[in-house]
């Protein structure tokens, strides 16, 4: 028996987030507490999409850090119960848009995030009482704004992920004029998440067509649009496309992702060096591809094409060449992680909830032969 749920409603053109007062009002969201960080307020986006309705703010929480944790859920928790605040509109990556989530839901349930994470069973525990979120990307990545997942660093170290249809945003605002002023190596590391996304889920052998339709599509339109988008931040059209590509990858993860999250879940949990999600998913992505191709030949053929790749081309070769247009990394070393951190990553990625979904499943051996490959 197979499950298939799309759920959120979502707004999406240039000049959207001008809607965000009437989208308050239509969610009955009287006095929500607002989830960004400090990046957007020195930017200037908050202040874009706050100020028109900031009558309507109950509170603003600003300290999310780059991989969201446990502590600073809790910090965002007291700062929403001591305004008295009635739900979360979160703005910005999916940084601010999963700790918006975490928040949703312990202003509703008790007890230790670790105790809701899908690894742990917890998807049965999250109930319909989740406050309700808003969420407005900044960024064209993680489709965290239409996902039914947050990943949030408990307080054990473990980079976990919260599942649940109740974590769902309310409405995804999804306004690509707000990423117009993202600096060219965010914009390329963003849109390489999403573009692993539809890779990723696309491989998942699970059942669930209508997603590989949403995914080939994201793959297609990423591929085609990420070094535009990169090379002159302005181009709306590429922006647009870029925004189109993470919101299809949001929607398709559904159908559960694989190894390359695996891994990049677990090398982001690493409280030193702080290491940043898309571009960990570039470095792992042609690794896994190489290990995962046997196993999925007719996908990989099916990629070629929708990529316009000749028949038999190496696609691995082609996303790491992708990469280095790009200028991300394309090794673990050039971003700070070393070879002492492998043990602990094949642990974690081992019991992350993105391996069960995996093209090809590795072992400990088969990880720790991916991780140093990678460096």
């Amino acid at each position: 028996m197979t499950t298939m749920n799309y759920l959120t409603s979502i707004l999406f053109d240039d000049g959207a987030a001008k809607n965000l007062g009437a989208e308050l009002d239509a969610a009955n969201l009287r006095r929500p507490l607002l989830v960004a960080d400090k990046g957007l307020v020195e930017a200037g986006v908050l202040d874009a999409v706050a100020e028109p309705v900031r009558s309507k703010i109950a509170a603003i929480f600003t300290d999310t850090p780059p991989n969201p944790t446990e502590m600073a859920a809790r910090a965002a928790l007291e700062l929403y119960r001591a305004s008295d605040c009635d739900g979360v509109v979160a703005i910005g990556g999916g940084s601010p848009i999963d700790l918006g989530k975490a928040v949703a839901l312990a202003s509703t349930h008790d007890g230790p995030l670790e105790s809701y994470a899908a690894i742990n069973g917890g998807v049965a525990r999250i109930r319909a009482t989740v406050a309700p979120l808003i969420a407005i990307p900044t960024t064209a990545g993680t489709g965290s704004e239409v996902g039914r997942g947050a990943l949030i660093t408990v307080d054990s170290g473990a980079k976990l992920a919260l599942i649940s249809p109740h974590l769902i945003p309310k409405k995804a605002i999804c306004d690509p004029q707000l990423t117009y002023g993202l600096p060219p190596l965010l914009t390329a590391a963003t849109g390489v998440d999403a573009l692993t996304h539809c890779f990723e889920t696309y491989l998942s052998p699970l059942v669930n067509p209508p997603a590989e339709a949403i995914a080939l599509d994201g793959v297609a339109r990423a591929w085609s649009w990420i070094v535009r988008a990169t090379e002159n931040g302005a181009d709306g059209k590429a922006r647009w496309h870029m925004m189109m590509a993470a919101l299809q990858g949001g929607l398709t993860f559904q159908k559960g992702l694989g190894a390359v999250h695996a891994l990049s879940h677990a090398a982001g949990a690493l409280r030193e060096p702080i290491l940043h999600h898309g571009m960990l998913n570039g470095v792992f992505l042609p690794h896994v591809l190489r290990f995962s191709e046997k196993h999925a030949a007719g996908k990989f053929a099916v990629l070629r094409s929708v990529l316009g790749l000749r028949a038999g081309a190496d696609l691995a070769r082609a996303v790491h060449d992708l990469l280095e247009r790009l200028r991300l990394p394309t090794t673990l070393t050039q971003m700070g992680f070393d070879a002492k951190h492998i043990p602990i990553t094949v642990t974690r990625a081992l019991h992350d909830h993105s391996n069960a979904t995996a093209a090809l499943r590795p072992d400990a051996e088969q990880y720790a032969q991916l991780l140093k490959a990678a460096l």
